[in-house]
Order: C-alpha cells, then structure tokens, then sequence
C-alpha cells in the first residue's frame, strides 16, 4: 500500500516595512500619472498663487520638459528648503480645514511626487526682492543651496525627464503628440473658466502657441478664442440656483450648445467651486436629454460653473483630484437634467415649428421678376437631408444671424392679408427650418442633377487622393493609389464652391466687411478693367449709366440675396456683408468688382432656377481660388517688382545690374509689393492645401464633364517610375 507523502505547510510571507524611496515612487506614480496630471498640478498651484498670466512650454509631450511659467506672489526664500517634501502645504494646518477649503490643492504631494519621477528645478521671486533664487530638486530634497539669480516677477517650474526612472510608464506614453494633445485640452479648459487669467501653451521650438487667450470680461469672448467661432455661435446660456436646505444649495451658470452644434464626441467642462473636476453621473444625464430633445445634436459642448457650499464637496476623494464627492449628488444633477432639458426644447420651439397651413399659399408658387424674393411654401416632395450645422443661426454677436435678419419693413409684402400669429409664424419657420427651406423644387432640382453628373471615378480620386504640392501657378499634384495626376485647382475650387451655395442655400454665416463697399464704384472699377483702351473717355458716360442701372437692379433684388445668398445690399446701394462658403477661408476681395458686376450682367433674373444656378456659378467664380493678381514671385514673375531706372539702359546678369559704362549694382526690388505677393501666394498655397483639399473629400462631387477638360490629368505611374529606377 502506497503512503501519500505530506504536503509541505508553507510559512505565511513576512510582512515588512517598505524603504521609504520605494513608498515615495508609488505615491508618486498615482499622482502624476501623465505628463497631463503634472501640468494640471503646476497650473492650479499658480492660479492658487493669484497669477494672471500662466504659460507653458512642452517638449516631446512632457517627457523630455515641461515648463509652466506664472506671474504670481512667488515662493518665500525660506519655505524652498521644504517646497518639494512630502505634505508640505500653505493651504491648510489641519484637517477640519478641508470642510472649507477654497484653494486647488492642498496636499502638498504634486511637487514631492513630481520630484520622485523628474528633475525639478523652480525658480522664483517674491515682491519686493533684487533677485530670485533657483534650486533643483530631486526625490523631495534639494540639490543644492538655492542660488541668486535674474528673474522675472513670479514662479517657473521646470521638469525634465519625466518618468526617467518608471521604465513601463516611460514606454506606454511614447505617443508624445497624444500627450500633448491632452495638455492643450487642459489649458483650454482652464483659459475658458479663468477669463480673468491669460493662458498660452506651445510646443518648445514652435513660433505660434496652440492655446493663447486673454483676459477678458465675456466667458463667450473666451470660448470663442478657444474653441474657434463655430462653436461659440451655437451655445445658449443656461442658468440654474436652488437654496433649499433640505434638499439642494447650489448655484449653476454655463453654455449649452444648440441644435445647429455637430461633432463626434461630447465636449464637457466642468468647474466645481472653481475647481476642474469630473462628473460622470451628469455628463450621462444631460446626454440623455440630448439624445431625446436633439437626437441630431447628441455629442453637445457643454461647459458647467457650479457653486457650492464648501462643505457640501468633499474634495479628497480622487488621487489627481480629477473627481469629487457632492452632498446630495443626485438631487442637483437631476434638476440640472430639467433645466437643460426646459432650455432646449424651447429653444428648438423657437427655431423649428410644426407644420401649418398657410391659407391660398400654393405648394410651389411661381416667380417672376417682381417677386423672386418671396420664401415660397415647402413642396410636396421628399425633404432634403441636411446637416444640423448648416441650419440658420442665432448667435446674438453674429450680424448675419441676428433675428431682425428674419423681419421685414413690410410684412404685408410676403403674407398678403392675413397677419394673424398663426400666419407669421408660419413664415418664420419657413425661413427657420432648413430642410423646408432646402426644399424649394430648384434647389432640389439642381442639387440632383449634380448628384446625377457626378463622375464616380473621379469622385474616388477626390475622396482617396494625397496632395503632394503645386505643380504651377494653376495644377496641383495628386497621388492616388499608385497614379499621380495633375489637377486644375481653379476648376475643383470653382465647382465645389458652386455645390456648396446649393447645398447652404439660405443658410450661411457671413463675412463682415470693414467698410461698405459702394455697388456703383465697384461696378465703375470692373468696367474700367474690361476697357483695354485705358486713355478713352468717350465711353464714361455709358459705363456710368450701366453702372447706375446694375446698382439699382441689385438693391432692387437685396432682400433676397441677404436671405438666401447672405449678399447684404443697403439701402444706399453698399455691399456690407458675403457669405462664407468654406470655413478658414476667404475670398480675393480684388475680385468683387468683378463679382459684383456679374451679378448685375450675367444672372438670370426672370427665371426662379435659372436665377439661383447662375448666381451660385457667380458666387462659385468669386470664390474660387484663382492665382493671385500680382505676378508669383518666386518665378519669372520676380522680374515685376524690380525696380526700373530711367535713362540707364541695363543687361542683367544674375541678381546685378550691368550698365553701358560698365559700372554695376546690385539690383533693387519694390520690397512693400514684394512682401504683399509673396503673402498673397503663400496664403493661396496654404489655403488649398488645408482648405480645398480636405473641403474636397467631404463635399465635392465631381460632374462627368471634368474628366474631359483637362481638369484631371494623369501624368505618371508609380509602378513604372520604380521600375524606371531599379534599372538605373
């Protein structure tokens, strides 16, 4: 019989105190575990210190330096030998204080930890002192006796090398441009709730900063510098307080954006008793309300600024300080759901009615030349789908969507006799909903014969192809697939902003002009251009007439170019306003003397789809991006801004001049038109590859005439080139 042997009784393991080094790293690791979590740190540390100006400089996404700079009342000589050691703070003495803490931190634990993973080095001044001192630290001990130094009013911290000593942290944050990318959010965040602070961050060695903001007394001032226009014009302001003890203390104020505001993810920024924190429990219930008030619209931008009573928010709930624990969490958000909720649906009440009848207004009413500024009723035909960033605007600061945009001088005008509120309404919202107003049958009409005309092949060389360069002033090279293809960039930009008149029509934000612009002086300026006999007077008269009669024939027609074009025409006969057809860019204002007296020669008029499709191809030319007036210097064009002397006959030879008396000098140059070429060049160049290009892959549909006319041209096999070159 076969004995079983013992199983051997393992010992449980010791239990030993850590070596303090090894205690200090993990903390450290939980605190700062991003080049992100640092610079959050740093900032809050500087607006704790009453800055008003806070700048930060990153290299290599934070790894290889981070360096946050402030204005602030600067770190006491006496309190540096101590600055960096574990639970060393200002903010408090006791723990009872934490029921009323107002500061960011309190801790004392980002410096020590930053200390622990990089090198530390501050340098600081405080009001009153000759000089600063600057001392490194490293695991929460300085280097060396703080030493005199040159400094400017306030506190710089720099850290290099972070995470030199964490290897597996090190390796998972190679991706410096993510990193960055989340550090630009972070300030951007900040500069919008802080708007009495200035705010810049950069890359180290880049000439522009990616976030710079300024003090100002508007926080939609601020976001609009942030976040860019777009976003700006499509928020509603939301207020919100509650003061019943039982139950809620809080005050809210904030933006929410509208129906109009599209993106793919859900922007929320959210400040609790000023401090930058996250609420999970909230974000899902305004997004929720989204979802059910603007299915459209359901990734919202929302940024929250909610007061409490200190001792309702227990601060010390997150190592990052990133969450925070509220006294009846619930309750708040659930009122902050309703009042978001009441906020948007009137608002989406306001913008877009049910369907009414209009009473003897046809279906598709005819249109002459007297009344082709009328809004006619939605057709009977299937809508439009548009996108919701397209439908009209209500931003207060924009003048092309204001609301008096949508009144009239004389309402009996456009609906005859009855002027009952149900009547007006009716209109506004014809005027209001985009997809009724997309559905006028011409548009319509046009919008699908440019989807029948569309070229699928060439449709997939825009939608796959990479821009590689200007081949010349008129073609630019693309690569697709293994081909590369010269393309006509007058013809692209001409036909896409063609397509995007019809597919905005009526629905476009503006561009202001600095001063109006008379129409009969344009129109003088153009038809002088087109005289190639520059001495004759004998046909001023004629042109001043034609110049008179296209200004009144457009002032005539003005209420219906701002409705549907936003081509705003004063009553004094000046062009004040354009629409913009794609975004970051605008037009060659050397060309609206052209544009304008197109729109009084060649649109039809008399027709209602002959009279849309004309002026959107004159809107179309106006737009395109034609090479700029002034010859490319940086070509055979160099010759122009050459300065010509008089009496000197001159050979040139290379950059001199070579005179009959054998005498040379160097040559001059008319630098002030110089510099204005090279602008206007580089800046079309620009625009076509960051504009056109991707404006391109989203929305043009390129129609079968261009694969014909030379507006593609394939030049070169990459297959082919490389065997050229094996064989070489």
């Amino acid at each position: 019989m076969e004995i079983e042997p013992a199983e051997e009784v393992k010992e449980p393991p010791r239990i030993h105190r850590l070596d303090e080094s090894v205690v200090n790293r993990i903390a450290a690791g939980e605190v700062i575990q991003r080049p992100v979590s640092a610079v959050k740190e740093l900032v809050e540390n500087s607006l704790d210190a009453s800055s008003t100006s806070i700048s930060v400089l990153v290299k290599d996404g934070g790894l290889k330096l981070i360096q946050v700079s402030d204005d602030g009342h600067g770190i006491r000589y006496e309190d540096l030998p101590i600055l960096c050691e574990r639970h060393t703070t200002s903010k408090l003495s006791k723990y009872e204080d934490l029921q009323s803490i107002k500061s960011m931190g309190f801790r004392g634990e980002a410096l020590a930890s930053m200390t622990y993973v990089g090198h530390v080095t501050v340098t600081t001044i405080t009001r009153g002192q000759l000089h600063g001192y600057r001392v490194s630290y490293r695991d929460g001990v300085m280097e060396n006796e703080p030493k005199a130094c040159a400094a400017v009013k306030g506190t710089q911290i720099v850290i290099e090398n972070l995470f030199y000593n964490m290897i597996a942290r090190r390796k998972t944050l190679q991706n410096s441009a993510d990193d960055y990318t989340k550090i630009v959010d972070l300030l951007s965040r900040f500069a919008i709730h802080h708007i009495d602070v200035s705010f810049s961050c950069r890359k180290h060695g880049a000439a522009r900063a990616d976030v710079h903001s300024v003090a100002t007394p508007s926080r939609l001032n601020a976001i609009r510098s942030v976040y860019g226009l777009l976003v700006a014009q499509n928020l509603i302001k939301i207020e919100a307080s509650d003061n019943d003890p039982s139950s809620s203390v809080f005050e809210m104020d904030g933006f929410i954006s509208n129906s109009n505001y599209v993106a793919k993810k859900t922007t929320m920024v959210l400040f609790i008793n000023d401090r930058l924190v996250e609420c999970t429990a909230l974000k899902r219930a305004l997004e929720v309300v989204y979802v059910a008030t603007l299915p459209k619209a359901s990734k919202p931008f929302i940024y929250m600024s909610i007061t409490l009573p200190p001792e309702h928010v227990d601060v010390n709930v997150h190592p990052t300080k990133r969450e925070v624990s509220l006294l009846n969490q619930e309750v708040i958000v659930e009122k902050m759901q309703s009042v978001v909720e009441s906020v948007l649906r009137n608002s989406n009440e306001s913008r877009t009615f049910q369907e009414q009848t209009v009473e003897a207004t046809p279906s598709v009413p005819s249109v002459t030349n007297n009344d082709l500024h009328l809004s006619p009723s939605p057709s009977g035909s299937k809508s439009q789908r548009v996108p919701v960033n397209k439908i009209v605007r209500t931003d207060s600061s924009d003048p092309a969507g204001r609301m008096h945009a949508y009144l009239y001088k004389n309402p009996q005008k456009y609906l005859g006799r009855d002027s009952s509120l149900t009547t007006v309404r009716s209109s506004v919202r014809q005027r209001r909903n985009l997809k009724e107003t997309a559905d006028l049958t011409s548009i319509q009409e046009l919008i699908n014969d440019i989807d029948s005309k569309c070229h699928s092949d060439l449709l997939d060389i825009v939608r796959q192809s990479t821009y590689v360069g200007m081949a010349d002033d008129v073609f630019a090279l693309l690569q697709h697939n293994t081909h590369l293809y010269l393309a006509n960039v007058v013809n692209l930009s001409k036909e896409l902003m063609y397509q995007q008149v019809l597919c905005r029509f009526a629905h476009f934000n503006a561009i202001q002009l600095s001063e109006p612009a008379p129409l009969q002086e344009l129109i003088m300026l153009a038809l002088k251009e087109e005289d190639l006999d520059l001495e004759s007077n004998e046909n001023d008269e004629l042109k001043k007439k034609i110049a008179e009669m296209n200004t009144q024939l457009l002032k005539q027609k003005s209420e219906m170019l701002e409705e549907y074009f936003c081509i705003f025409i004063d009553s004094d006969g000046n062009l004040s306003r354009l629409p913009i057809l794609l975004d970051q860019y605008t037009p060659d204002m050397d060309r609206v003397p052209e544009f304008v007296l197109c729109l009084g020669n060649d649109v039809e008029w008399e027709e209602e789809k002959n009279c849309f499709q004309s002026l959107a191809a004159a809107l179309g030319n106006f737009y395109a991006m034609h090479p700029p007036m002034l010859p490319n210097p940086s070509g055979k064009g160099l010759e122009f801004y050459r300065k010509r002397k008089h009496g000197k006959h001159t050979q040139d030879k290379g950059n001199y001049s070579c005179h009959v008396d054998g005498t040379a000098e160097k040559d001059e140059f008319e630098h002030e038109l110089l510099s204005e070429a090279e602008t206007a060049w580089a800046q079309r160049e620009w625009s076509i590859q960051h504009v056109l290009f991707p404006s391109m892959r989203l929305f043009l549909k390129p129609p079968n005439s261009m694969a014909s006319n030379g507006t593609f041209v394939r030049v070169a096999s990459l297959e082919k080139l490389y065997k050229t070159f094996e064989r070489c």
